[in-house]
């Protein structure tokens, strides 16, 4: 009998998630692709549902607006010449191959970028959230708090994601500069579906992702009438997220990677 190694039944599985989840992800305004940023069979994933979706826009986390402007229908087609023009190397994001596969899936699809400079996510942390994104702050209810129970969830999240290193008063802080990557990605959408029209992909970590506490809140509050699908891709080992929180999952082999918590050490 021939056994299956674990990475061929993750993609013969990724297969069939597609095959059954295409029609309800193709019936949406938006639909929101999740990653772990560094695990190149999300983004092989990513690209093929880029493909069958084939959308009008793409809204990328990776990207600052001026990076998107950039994207030229001749540079779409050069990945080297793309990536030196944006600058990936010096971006600190993964291999720029892993994140090419998707633009090239969609060569008609307009690029729009959502990345929240590394000046503004550190004043969130001082001056909250709502004051650095402006005066629509209110438009995408971002000036609202969050309820104690989701504070408290994400804090625990942010504490987990940085290995249990961060001080306790230092929590609060990174949940308002989260807060502000979800709003400029809700916000980058809705100019997208609003210059564009619909479906847009967007192309973000699986945090921003997520139903519950990701993007969608804030682009729900701006654009009540649009609809969304949400896709959450882990590693094998990885605990589930809570229903709900996406629409669909996708479990992957894990990306090879140093341990992320030696630096904590």
């Amino acid at each position: 009998m021939k056994v299956l190694t674990f990475a061929a039944r993750a993609l013969a599985l990724s297969s069939l998630v597609l095959t059954l989840t295409a029609p309800a992800m193709r019936a949406q305004d938006v639909v929101v692709l999740g990653e772990l940023h560094d695990n190149p069979h999300h983004h092989a994933e990513q690209a093929r549902r880029v493909a069958d979706l084939a959308p009008r826009a793409i809204v990328f986390e990776m990207l600052s607006a001026e990076q998107a402007a950039r994207i030229t229908t001749e540079l779409r087609g050069d990945e080297a010449r793309l990536r030196e023009v944006l600058d990936w190397d010096a971006s600190g994001w993964p291999d720029f191959s892993m994140y090419y596969l998707i633009i090239a899936a969609a060569p008609e699809a307009a690029i729009y970028g959502a990345h929240v400079p590394r000046d503004a996510a550190r004043a969130a942390m001082t001056e909250g959230a709502a004051a650095v994104f402006g005066t629509e702050a209110a438009r995408y209810g971002l000036d609202q708090p969050l309820d104690a129970a989701e504070q408290q969830a994400r804090e625990a999240m942010q504490q987990e994601a940085h290995c249990n290193a961060l001080p306790p008063e230092m929590l609060p802080a990174m949940v308002e500069m989260q807060r502000l990557r979800d709003a400029a990605l809700a916000r980058a959408t809705a100019e997208a579906l609003a210059e564009r029209g619909a479906p847009v992909a967007v192309i973000t970590g699986n945090g921003h992702a997520r139903r519950d506490w990701g993007l969608w809140p804030y682009l729900r509050a701006r654009m009540p009438e649009v609809t969304l699908f949400a896709l959450g891709q882990l590693e094998e080992g990885q605990p589930a997220p809570p229903e709900g929180a996406f629409d669909a999952l996708r479990m992957s082999p894990a990306a090879e990677r140093d341990d992320p918590c030696a630096a904590f050490r």
